[in-house]
């Protein structure tokens, strides 16, 4: 319990531990960041990790000069698309193990064939939607790599994705953050960012839950 009460901690004031971080290790921090970039995104396992949020704080304090744009713009979409073809890589070598039992807390069949009907709806394009969804752009690249799709077919949405995503939260952060209103309500802001983040989510937890109405065929004579 203390862990999960440091990490909703962070989560609800990560403005002020970015801040932190970046004072005391300076440049270190932006290798820092992009480390947890690639694990969120490459990792099938660390799809917890506060990335909305956290791209739109650092997107703040750009805009105060404590953190350069210019890297922040180049580094992390780069660590991304790094994190986003390694997961497909996984998927490729380690997918159809990882779900061979299906029970598991992450790799059980729920998370499977939710993730799995995501990439069947939207295509190739999925790999570029599921970045602006939690849970979704930690999965979508796994399955991609378990379905058979090809290097060069998943890179192009994986670097539109990647390269969307940071740049839509960063330069949200940039924009918006220190407006007195929302530096005043940071907490506040961050859980709204986070709770509009898992709407799709959620949206698709209802449609799952909903009884399935029978569909009654009329004969005509």
């Amino acid at each position: 319990m203390e862990y999960l009460a440091l990490a909703l901690d962070f989560i609800r004031h990560i403005d002020v531990y970015l801040a932190q971080i970046v004072e005391a290790y300076g440049f270190w921090v932006y290798a820092l960041i992009s480390l947890i970039i690639f694990c969120e995104v490459g990792l099938v396992v660390t799809p917890f990790l506060p990335g909305d949020s956290m791209l739109f704080a650092i997107g703040a304090l750009c805009a105060t000069g404590a953190m350069d744009i210019s890297i922040v713009l180049t580094a992390f979409p780069v660590a991304a698309v790094l994190g986003d073809n390694f997961n497909r890589f996984l998927g490729v070598k380690l997918g159809h193990k990882a779900f061979a039992k299906g029970t598991g807390r992450i790799f059980n069949k729920k998370n499977y064939d939710k993730t799995h009907n995501f990439f069947e709806k939207y295509g190739p394009k999925a790999v570029t939607i599921c970045r602006f969804m939690p849970f979704f752009r930690t999965f979508v690249p796994f399955i991609a790599g378990m379905s058979g799709m090809r290097f060069k077919s998943f890179l192009p949405w994986s670097i539109l994705g990647g390269t969307g995503w940071v740049c839509v939260c960063v330069c949200a952060g940039y924009f918006l953050g220190n407006i007195p209103f929302v530096k005043a309500h940071f907490e506040l802001v961050i859980i709204f960012i986070v709770c509009i983040s898992a709407i799709p989510a959620f949206v698709e937890w209802l449609k799952h839950k909903a009884p399935h109405r029978p569909k009654h065929s009329s004969s005509q004579k």
